[in-house]
């Protein structure tokens, strides 16, 4: 193995274990000395950083960490909350809104609804070890749950259906774009509004049939969350 590689391999395991996101790495001199190498191999290893994410070279100041972004695998049975505490992290989720909303033409078709008849909707904020990481807009077709779900407060959506109701969800399809953040979401999710979000347009059925019953769509920062697709 090249010397540079060996480095970078174990200055990659000290930045995870030891530092975070804003840190600076010690001055290439100094780990010139520590791994007994010249300053040029150790520009390289940290050069294998740099182009993995985990460094950014900033101009006159050094080597940054840069924090990283969770991992959110898309597939059927993909679920936020279990795969970030996986991850060893903390994701909440909060009702910040709620009420019934009249079907427009697109949301009657797919729920098989009357036009203008009402549908639910719950506003939630999603966060990630405290920070806001998303903000989603859940609409229900089912006008029989409102009784039970107009009590969900915190936590996933699915489990307490699951839990209230008896109603196991499975995603049957997610489309995904890019945008510009709107007023609400930089204020929501704390953003400036140069950073892109994503935005998630997934439809759910009841587990086991084809009846949609829930449409989401949700505002991600794009600097929090990595989309995984598995193959």
């Amino acid at each position: 193995m090249r010397v540079y590689l060996d480095i970078a391999r174990h200055l990659e395991q000290e930045v995870r274990k030891h530092f975070q996101a804003g840190d600076y790495l010690p001055p290439e001199s100094k780990l010139a000395k520590k791994y007994d190498v010249n300053r040029h191999t150790v520009r390289r290893a940290i050069d294998e950083l740099v182009f993995t994410g985990l460094v950014e070279r900033q101009q006159g100041r050094g080597n940054m960490v840069v924090s990283q972004p969770y991992d959110y695998p898309l597939h059927s049975g993909a679920h936020f909350t279990d795969n970030l505490i996986e991850q060893g992290s903390l994701p909440t989720s909060q009702v910040i809104s709620r009420g019934l909303v009249a079907a427009n033409e697109k949301m009657a078709g797919m729920f098989g609804v009357e036009l203008e008849s009402q549908i639910i909707k719950l506003r939630t904020l999603r966060k990630i070890n405290g920070i806001p990481a998303s903000v989603i807009d859940h609409y229900l077709a089912d006008l029989d749950w409102w009784p039970v779900v107009k009590h969900f407060e915190v936590g996933s959506l699915h489990v307490f259906l699951k839990e209230k109701l008896d109603m196991s969800l499975t995603r049957k399809s997610t489309r995904l774009r890019a945008m510009m953040p709107k007023k609400t979401d930089c204020r929501l999710l704390q953003l400036s509004g140069k950073t892109p979000i994503m935005v998630f347009k997934t439809t759910n059925v009841i587990t086991g049939t084809d009846r949609i019953v829930e449409f989401s769509s949700s505002h991600t920062r794009s600097d929090l969350v990595e989309i995984v697709l598995e193959h």
